[in-house]
């Protein structure tokens, strides 16, 4: 697994997220974008979803293994705000069960530079949990 091109597809992917969020339902090119993105999502799960799904279930196995894996790119953001050290927001990624956090939502977000997994626990709680 080449961590570099993981990096650059998520980016190219994310990016992609942004943009068509931008635009209002009714924009000429809202269709086509949209149409992009999903191709985007479909060489990404191809490409790289056997391996994040095995990283996916060894996190959700350690820290919420009453919720279901879901296709790694459930777990992206709409955003990546930045270049490095991106933080995402406590309301970006999947809502997980997290046996740490019993009660509180928790979610899981795959974020790039580097790639990794956040766990997000409201507005004050970001742990890395899995780094490329």
């Amino acid at each position: 697994m080449n961590k570099e091109d993981l990096n650059r597809a998520l980016v190219t992917l994310i990016e992609k997220k942004q943009e068509l969020h931008k635009l209002p339902y009714n924009h000429d090119s809202y269709d086509d974008i949209e149409e992009e993105l999903h191709d985007l999502e479909d060489k990404f799960n191809e490409e790289y979803g056997a391996y994040l799904e095995e990283v996916l279930d060894t996190v959700h196995q350690k820290l919420c293994p009453d919720t279901d894996v879901l296709l790694p790119t459930a777990y992206l953001p709409n955003d990546i705000g930045g270049d490095t050290g991106y933080t995402p927001s406590h309301k970006e990624g999947v809502w997980v069960d997290s046996d740490e956090f019993p009660g509180k939502e928790a979610r899981l977000v795959l974020v790039p530079n580097p790639t990794r997994l956040i766990l997000s626990v409201g507005k004050s709680v970001r742990k890395e949990v899995w780094k490329a």
